[in-house]
């Protein structure tokens, strides 16, 4: 891996996201977009190769990042997770990107597999808003941004459980923002109302990225994109809720 460069940690400006793993993935994209706006970007995931592979590239481009590996839905892990960022500055951003994305037709659909959908998403969503709230709180600013998704929205099979998890993750957001709005924290949801142009869709659904064509799928930079314009919203109008979707998508 590249060598980080010295920080001084006092004034280091930090952005968490949880939820990363390819590199030509969402999470990443969301680190490398605030890595160039001078964040030390902590990644979390499950894969640590992963991590450090994407640490090490944004380190090669001149930026901060590090790797904290974990699991989004163990409160141990995230708690050792905030410790370590407490060590290293000022949690500015936290942004949860974590899905479980079980799919199978509801008669097919067993117990288990609709509730590690729900642990993931919503359950995980739950976990990682509390671990960051604090030293968000204790800052006294900042911004707590969740990805949802077309099925946060509206459900439909073969996704009813990850339909009524993404449903419980907006459900959530919404009662934080009401929370802690008012305490200078920006909460927001992104609807993700589409495909992402992704290592994840590209390996599993090759077809349908060739049935999209062009303008068919979100481009992760573009999304990423509109996350950094949430963070750098005046609180006299902040959004709570956004949709994205790819020019060609029907809505």
């Amino acid at each position: 891996m590249t060598e980080p460069v010295e920080q001084n940690h006092e004034n280091t400006r930090l952005a968490w996201i949880a939820g990363v793993g390819a590199s030509a993935g969402l999470g990443a994209a969301l680190a490398r977009r605030f890595a160039r706006e001078g964040f030390t970007v902590a990644v979390t995931g499950r894969s640590r190769e992963r991590l450090d592979a994407l640490v090490d590239a944004i380190r090669g481009a001149g930026g901060h990042a590090l790797a904290l590996p974990g699991d989004v839905t163990s409160e141990s892990d995230l708690a050792a997770i905030t410790r370590q960022l407490g060590e290293r500055g000022t949690l500015e951003v936290a942004i949860f990107n974590a899905a479980g994305a079980t799919r199978a037709p509801t008669l097919e659909l067993s117990a288990e597999q609709f509730e590690a959908a729900w642990r993931v998403t919503t359950f995980g969503g739950f976990l990682f808003a509390r671990a960051a709230l604090q030293p968000l709180l204790a800052n006294g600013r900042g911004s707590l941004l969740f990805t949802g998704a077309t099925a946060s929205l509206r459900g439909r099979p073969p996704f009813a459980a990850f339909a009524s998890a993404k449903a419980g993750l907006r459900s959530l957001t919404q009662s934080l923002a009401r929370e802690f709005g008012p305490r200078n924290i920006h909460v927001a949801h992104v609807v993700v109302d589409g495909g992402i142009d992704g290592e994840r869709l590209r390996t599993s659904s090759p077809q349908r990225v060739a049935e999209r064509g062009s303008d068919g799928l979100l481009d992760p930079a573009d999304i990423a994109e509109a996350y950094w314009q949430l963070h750098r919203q005046g609180r006299s109008a902040w959004s709570q809720e956004i949709d994205l979707r790819p020019f060609n998508e029907s809505f």
